[in-house]
């Protein structure tokens, strides 16, 4: 299925707000990033280089969404992941916009874009794939 990566259908899931309602909410990086499926610019996520044991959430709607224990050190720029925390999580979207084909993710509570998740780039991770996520996609909570 061939989709553009900036719009989202708001009334499939489970947490829709107009997209008002999301610019109320979110700084304009924030909704850039999540609702208009932007990318932040490599090296300068919050997260990047984070260790911290913790959940990572959605920063929309708070949903968790991937674990510390599945981060790894990709030097790609952002925030890498080998799973996520739930597969129901996460809504995987084929992603032909920028003239490539990809795999694009979104919360699958409130449809916001995280990033893009890879396969068989040879990383040594169990699942052999990097979910690719904006720092910005995504609030940390440190492990008690």
């Amino acid at each position: 299925m061939s989709h553009d990566a900036s719009k989202h259908d708001t009334g499939t899931y489970p947490v829709h707000r107009s997209e008002d309602e999301w610019r109320a909410e979110l700084s304009p990086q924030e909704f850039a990033v999540l609702r208009e499926a932007a990318t932040e610019r490599p090296f300068t996520g919050e997260y990047t280089d984070t260790t911290t044991e913790g959940v990572y959430a959605c920063r929309a709607c708070g949903s968790e969404l991937f674990r510390s224990d599945t981060k790894f050190e990709s030097h790609c720029g952002w925030p890498s992941f080998y799973d996520p925390a739930d597969s129901a999580a996460v809504e995987l979207i084929e992603d032909r916009t920028m003239g490539m084909r990809r795999v694009e993710v979104r919360c699958a509570n409130c449809g916001s874009h995280l990033g893009h998740v890879f396969e068989g780039e040879g990383y040594p991770t169990p699942t052999d794939q990097r979910y690719c996520i904006n720092s910005v996609s995504l609030r940390l909570t440190p492990k008690a």
